[in-house]
Order: structure tokens, then sequence, then C-alpha cells
């Protein structure tokens, strides 16, 4: 049964910083992604890695303050936050997809995590 572990929420300060984890039990190789749902909101797109670790994409609303890594010696990807704002509190959700165009629409990623919480206190 292949499945995505999410870890790394918790609660800090506005400009402070998290770094999320989600490992991969899968065999297979995949582009991870990450997304986000706020209270009331759609899940929406964070971030993307592809397979190799050579492209990356992000949402606008976080570039310049998340990187997204990846080590697949361990089938691990990991999203760093940095400068993290009341604006960034959801639900992360980690995702994979055999294709880095694919991983980054919502509708498309069929393999989720559980989520793990972020809430930004002002």
């Amino acid at each position: 049964q292949v499945q995505l572990v999410e870890s790394g929420g918790g609660l800090v300060q506005a400009g402070g910083s998290l770094r999320l984890s989600c490992t991969d039990s899968g065999r297979t190789s995949k582009a991870m992604g990450w997304f986000r749902q706020a209270p009331g909101k759609e899940r929406e797109f964070v971030a993307a890695i592809s397979w190799s670790g050579s492209s990356t994409k992000y949402a606008d609303s976080v570039k310049g303050r998340f990187t997204i890594s990846r080590d697949n010696a361990k089938n691990s990807v990991y999203l760093q936050m940095n400068s993290l704002e009341p604006e960034d509190t959801a639900v992360y959700y980690c995702a994979a997809h055999p294709a880095f165009s694919s991983v980054q629409i919502e509708h498309i990623v069929q393999l989720w995590g559980q989520g793990t919480q972020v809430t930004v206190s002002s």
C-alpha cells in the first residue's frame, strides 16, 4: 500500500519557521508537491519538485519564503517555511504524481498524505 506520511506541523509565531517532511513508502519515481487548505477555503497548490529535484515551482504567495527539497535516498520531500504569516495557517498536504506538471494540479493528484496542521499566530 503506497502511503505518504507528513510530519513537522505545529504552532509558530508570525515571522517564525517550520519544516514539514513527507515520506513516501512507494517504490516508483514520483514528482512531489505540497498543497494547503485553510478553514472555509479550497485546497490550493503551494510547491512542487520533480523526481530529480532539478525543477521546482511555487505559488506566488510563498515565493521567496518557502523552499521545497527532496532526498530520494530517504524517499522524502521537505518544505522549509520561513517568515511565516498568519495567512499561512492551514492543513498542509503532501502530494505525489509521476508527472511534475500534474502534481501541481489538485484535481489530478490521486495520492495524498493525511495532512499536518500549521498554525501561525500574530
